[in-house]
């Protein structure tokens, strides 16, 4: 019986790995950030188109609170073709679970170990 091949290079789906801050009056954790990019992204591109971004939640870092507001930085995955898709949903999201929060794209790379360099 033979095992599954490997997909070769030239067929698997190109990736970029966004870098995005966040600042909550609350604090969160990476199920969280899960649901927030998933209901932002389904929100404003529908279902349907979401389906197609490939979206994945890769790390999730907690930083020093500043006093207000609780600082985190996390590596969101998204196919190639719809990056300014995916940025423009995070961009809107503006509360969760009535607190307010702010997502910021701060970097864009091709590789999880390239976008270390952000954080």
């Amino acid at each position: 019986m033979m095992g599954l091949k490997v997909l070769p290079p030239t067929l698997r789906k190109n990736n970029r790995y966004l870098v995005v801050e966040i600042m909550t009056e609350s604090p969160i954790d990476k199920d969280d950030l899960v649901s927030i990019v998933w209901d932002a992204c389904v929100r404003f591109q529908g279902e349907n188109n979401t389906s197609n971004f490939n979206l994945w939640v890769m790390r999730f870092y907690e930083l020093d609170d500043d006093g207000d507001y609780y600082n985190y930085k996390a590596i969101v995955r998204c196919q190639r073709d719809f990056v300014e898709q995916v940025r423009s949903s995070l961009a809107l999201v503006n509360m969760y679970k009535r607190d307010r929060i702010s997502i910021t794209t701060i970097g864009l790379s091709g590789t999880v170990k390239a976008s270390h360099k952000y954080i």
